[in-house]
Order: structure tokens, then C-alpha cells, then sequence
């Protein structure tokens, strides 16, 4: 096979696997691109110029669909891919990739009835493509866009915009500019007229992606010629023009061989008077290799940015599948350590949060800075220490025998129903730290990479922190309730010791203990003093536990998360079999075609930059 043809087939492989993966696997838009970056030819002419009849003689097979009127629907991308001589021609469509066509008859009806499939029995059109893929060693490898026919008026059975709708299609194509537009054009018509030229005028006005295709030679009126046109006086184009003699009505009724119709049309050009001199660059033979030639110059400046853009989509793609993970290994080992990998990266995360790499631990902070404060504030030691309950908690605490000098049970009873207070915003703290560690499980979860392959490990994972964390929580809520209940079994003496000694009436210290009793045992202000002394001791051990229920939460629930979240979780792993650690790993559908697709078009990637590779370049 030459360079050109290597060249060629090469872009004609890359587009296909393109069409199969991008079309048939979400229409991703590095596939969009590269289709555009890749030069292909369209086929642009008014209803009934020829343009089917030129397709066929290109190929060299009677396979498109014919009739009056509007024939062609929808585009058809045909892909030809020339092969060994000898070896047999078939025909692929991209929506039946396991049936090779050796009938073209059958080939035309497929197109029929799948351009029926979408547009319906009428004379609507659609812009979705057939893709029809030709192996044959009688071709050129060419990728070729057959359009629905320009023109100017609807017909019975079409809406009014019909006309506007098709070339709308046909500009979309046209107007890329690395599509080269095939502009076939009628010799029995003023190429004046012509639907193709002035709509390729339009899209490419310095002409050089237009090649002019002049159809129905043998039709003209006796004594008249296409000279002026062929010649390129009569309208001059950048690339020469070539001249076509398709099959006539009853060539196509005998259902003439196409090679046959090639022979008939080099004989009619050699014998002609007024085209004999231009024989050897007319007919269709001639066109498909001028095209082939100008693709290959076209395929050759383009070698640069296509190699670019396919590593720049090697890279994107690789960075991807980074991003998605690489496939699973089917042995218990294995699976067994990705598990503990993803486990490990979760965990990492987790501590980010706690640690300040990531946000979220400043809320456990806030929790001992704001929350449990204002708990503290708001006990209700007012009510608790009011003259009236002070009175009545002293007085039963005396029971009938009268406190002599201090009303020490009754101090002990004060204190003690002051400290149960201090339960509440301990076991708070404990259940507010909590809540803020479920939430960094939750989130770190999401933010774990890895573990958005395996909803299954997921959840695991999730169920096994939350389960730490209700521990965590139990043992956290005992030790601040235990340091709360440490503060009433032992009071701290030294306190009350150094509390202001009683006074005699007469206002001198050391005075007659009873006679102070007697005289103010009951009146307001020794209860007044006793609630003083309560409310100093209470605040006291309020400034403590500020600082020692922090450090139980820290210890217990924080610390225990940061080294031991997922303890128990390794150690069930080390008993699981081979198909319990593979339902673990179980992926989502969805992620896993999209590795695949993914891995497909890495494959396609690299391969074409192999192959562009290994490609020589030599004029």
C-alpha cells in the first residue's frame, strides 16, 4: 500500500472508530473535535444533478436508493477502505456492527428502510447521519458525506420550510473548514443556476476546498459541449473541473455493472470530438483519485494540529482514567488491597478535616468556644440559689436538730443539685461533636475519589464510621458525666476554708458561735451569705469543666476518630472470602461504561498516533 494510501485509510480508521465511540457512546466532545479536524467530502448538488450516480461510479457498486423527487434524507457518511485485490467487497452499517452486506441491493433497501426508520414513510429529512462503511479493492479510501438534494421549492407532502431546512444541513457540513465540498452541477443547465456553486461560492469564497463536477455530458443538445465550463471560462475554479458520463436510465434499468459504466464512460471521453483532448482528467475514475491526492496534501498540513489535538486528548483521557480508577484484579489479594487503599485515602481525608487541611474541624472548636459556654450561662443557678430554695434545702437538710455553727449538709445539698446542672451541657457537647464528626464522614465520603467507583464499599464504609463513631460517643458522654460527678463526690476544701469567718452581733471575730446562730440563723442574710458562697464554689467549677469536658470529648470521640475510626472495619476485612470483598467492590454501572468507553478511546488515541507515527512523510 503507498504512503497515500496509508495516510488516507489512516484517517478513514480514526473517523470511524470516532463515529462508533462518540456517536454510539455519548458524543463526547474530544470526538467532535477530532472528527473536525479530520478532512472528509461532501457531496453537495441540486435534486437530481447526479450526485448519486457520481457515488456510484466512485465506488463502483449500484447501491444508493433512487426515485423522483427527493431521494436522499438523511446524510450518509460513506467510509471506502480499499483493500487486497482479490479480496471479496462488503459493505457495514455503524447501527448493524455484526453484518457484513455482500448484496448492494440489499445495501440500498438497509438505507431505505433506515432512513424510513427515522424520517417515516413521508418526504421529511432528518440530520442524523447513516454511516455505511465500504471494503472493496476497487476503491480509493475516501470518507464521502452524501446530502439531500438543494432546492428551491416544497413539493406535495413536504412543510414549507423544507427548502430552508436542507440547506441549513448542507451549510452545517459545507461550512467547516476542513470539509471539501464535491459540487456537482448538470451540463444541460446554465452553471449559472447551479445550486452547488453559489452555495460553495458562499462558503468558501476563495475556493480552494471546492472541487466542480460536471454531470450528464452525454445529454447535452446535439452541437452544444461543456467546454467553457470544463475548460473554466465560463466559471473558473481553483481546482480543475471533471467531467462525468453516469449510466443512462436504461443502463440502470439492464442493471449494468458499474465496471462495465466505468469502461463505457473512459470510451466515450477518448472518442469524443469535443473532450477527446481532456480524457485523460475526466470520468470518475480520474475524480476519485484527484481527491484521494488532495486529501492526502490536505491530511499532510493538517499532521501537525492533529497530532496535537490527539495528545492533548491522550493526556485528557489519561488524566481521566486516573480519575475514574484503573479496572479490578479478579484474586482475593488484590481486591483486598484496594480495599484498604481506598480505605486509606478516605481516612486520610477525614483527618484533613480534622487536622485544618480541609474545612469543617473549626466546628468542634466552635462547639467548646461558643456553644458550651452559653450552655453554661444559661443553667438556671438563679432559681437554684434563690433566698426561698436556699431556706428550704438548708431547713430539710437540718432535719430537727438545728445546724450549730455551719449548715454544712445543706451547703453539700446546694452544691450537689448546682452541679447535677453541669450534666446537660456536657452530655450537649458530647452529641454536638458527634453531629459535626457524622457530617465530616459524610463529606469526606463524597470527597473520596476512590470510593465513588464502589457504592457498595461506600455505604460499608459509611456504616462502619457511623458505628465507631456511636462508641465513640458512649464512652465520650461517660467520661464528661463521670468528671461532672467527680466534682460532687469531692469538693474542694480548700475553697471553703478560705471563706470570711462567722461574726458575733457585735460585729467582733471569733464571737460566741451560738449566740451568731441564734440571732441570725434564720434572717436573710445568712441565707444571702450562704448562696454567695454556693454561687463562687458553682462558678468555680463551672471555669473547671470549661476545660476538662473539652478535653474528655477531645480524648474520647476526636482522637479515637482520627486513630481508630475504621478498626474494627480492617479486622472484619481480614476475614472476608474472595467473593465477599468482590461484592464489595461491586461498581456502578455507569461508572464502569464510562471507563470503558474511556479506555476504548484511549486505545483509539494512541493507536492513531502510532500509526501517524510510523507513517513516512517523504514526498
Amino acid at each position: 500500500m503507498t504512503t497515500m494510501e496509508s495516510l488516507i485509510g489512516l484517517v478513514n480508521r480514526i473517523q470511524r472508530a470516532c463515529t462508533v465511540l462518540g456517536d454510539y457512546g455519548g458524543g463526547d466532545n474530544d470526538f467532535s473535535s477530532l472528527w473536525e479536524a479530520l478532512p472528509s467530502v461532501a457531496v453537495v448538488g441540486g435534486q437530481s444533478s447526479g450526485k448519486s450516480s457520481v457515488l456510484e461510479s466512485i465506488v463502483g457498486r449500484d447501491f444508493l436508493p433512487r426515485g423522483s423527487g427527493i431521494v436522499t434524507r438523511r446524510p450518509l457518511v460513506l467510509q471506502l477502505h480499499k483493500t487486497e485485490e482479490g479480496s471479496q467487497e462488503y459493505a457495514e452499517f455503524l447501527h448493524l456492527p455484526r453484518r457484513r452486506f455482500t448484496d448492494f441491493g440489499a445495501v440500498r433497501h438497509e438505507i431505505q428502510e433506515e432512513t424510513d426508520r427515522i424520517t417515516g414513510k413521508t418526504k421529511q429529512i432528518s440530520p442524523v447521519p447513516i454511516h455505511l462503511s465500504i471494503y472493496s479493492p476497487n476503491v480509493v479510501n475516501l470518507t464521502l458525506i452524501d446530502l439531500p438534494g438543494l432546492t428551491k421549492v416544497a413539493v406535495e407532502g413536504q412543510p414549507e420550510s423544507i427548502v430552508q431546512d436542507i440547506e441549513t444541513m448542507v451549510r452545517s457540513y459545507v461550512e467547516k473548514p476542513n470539509c471539501i465540498i464535491l459540487a456537482i452541477s448538470p451540463a444541460n443547465q446554465d452553471i449559472a443556476t447551479s445550486d452547488a456553486i453559489k452555495l460553495s461560492r458562499e462558503v468558501d469564497s476563495s475556493g480552494d476546498r471546492t472541487f466542480g463536477v460536471l454531470t450528464k455530458l452525454d445529454l447535452m443538445d446535439k452541437g452544444t459541449n461543456a467546454l467553457d465550463v470544463l475548460e473554466g471560462r465560463s466559471y473558473r475554479l481553483l481546482h480543475p473541473w471533471v467531467g462525468i458520463v453516469n449510466r443512462s436510465q436504461a443502463d440502470i434499468n439492464k442493471n449494468v455493472d458499474m465496471i462495465v459504466a466505468r469502461r463505457k464512460e473512459r470510451e466515450y471521453f477518448a472518442t469524443s470530438p469535443d473532450y477527446g483532448h481532456l480524457a485523460s482528467k475526466m470520468g470518475s475514475e480520474y475524480l476519485a483519485k484527484l481527491l484521494s491526492q488532495h486529501l492526502e496534501s490536505v491530511i499532510r498540513a493538517r499532521i501537525p494540529s492533529i497530532t496535537s489535538l490527539i495528545n492533548k486528548s491522550i493526556d485528557e483521557l489519561e488524566s481521566e482514567m486516573d480519575h475514574l480508577g484503573r479496572p479490578i484484579a479478579l484474586d482475593a489479594g488484590a481486591q483486598l488491597y484496594t480495599v484498604l487503599e481506598v480505605c486509606r485515602a478516605f481516612e486520610r481525608i477525614f483527618k484533613e478535616h480534622l487536622d485544618g487541611g480541609r474545612p469543617g474541624g473549626d466546628r468542634i472548636y466552635g462547639v467548646f468556644d461558643n456553644q458550651l459556654p452559653a450552655a453554661l450561662r444559661k443553667l438556671p443557678f438563679d432559681r437554684h440559689l434563690s433566698i426561698q430554695n436556699i431556706k428550704r434545702v438548708v431547713s430539710e437538710a437540718d432535719g430537727y436538730q438545728p445546724h450549730l455553727i455551719a449548715p454544712e449538709q445543706g451547703y453539700r445539698r446546694l452544691i450537689d443539685g448546682a452541679l447535677s446542672y453541669f450534666r446537660g451541657p456536657a452530655e450537649a457537647s458530647v452529641d454536638a461533636v458527634h453531629f459535626v464528626l457524622k457530617e465530616l464522614v459524610r463529606k469526606s465520603i463524597a470527597e473520596t475519589q476512590e470510593l465513588k467507583r464502589f457504592p457498595t464499599l461506600q455505604a460499608d464504609i459509611a456504616a462502619a464510621a457511623n458505628e465507631a463513631l456511636e462508641r465513640f460517643r458512649d464512652d465520650g458522654k461517660k467520661t464528661a458525666v463521670r468528671i461532672v460527678d467527680m466534682e460532687s463526690s469531692y469538693l474542694t476544701v480548700e475553697f471553703f476554708r478560705k471563706l470570711p469567718q462567722e461574726v458575733d452581733v457585735a460585729g467582733n471575730p471569733g464571737g460566741n458561735p451560738q449566740a451568731t446562730a441564734a440571732t441570725d440563723r434564720y434572717g436573710e442574710g445568712h441565707f444571702r451569705r450562704i448562696g454567695s458562697n454556693v454561687s463562687s464554689y458553682i462558678s468555680m467549677v463551672s471555669d473547671t469543666l470549661k476545660n476538662t469536658i473539652p478535653k474528655a470529648v477531645v480524648y474520647c470521640q476526636v482522637r479515637e476518630a482520627k486513630q481508630s475510626l475504621l478498626s474494627r472495619f480492617y479486622t472484619q476485612l481480614g476475614k472476608k472470602e474472595a467473593k465477599q470483598l468482590s461484592q464489595m467492590l461491586d461498581e456502578d454501572p455507569e461508572l464502569m461504561e464510562r471507563r470503558q468507553q474511556c479506555a476504548k478511546r484511549l486505545e483509539l488515541y494512541k493507536a492513531a498516533r502510532d500509526e501517524i507515527d510510523s507513517v513516512s512523510w517523504t514526498r
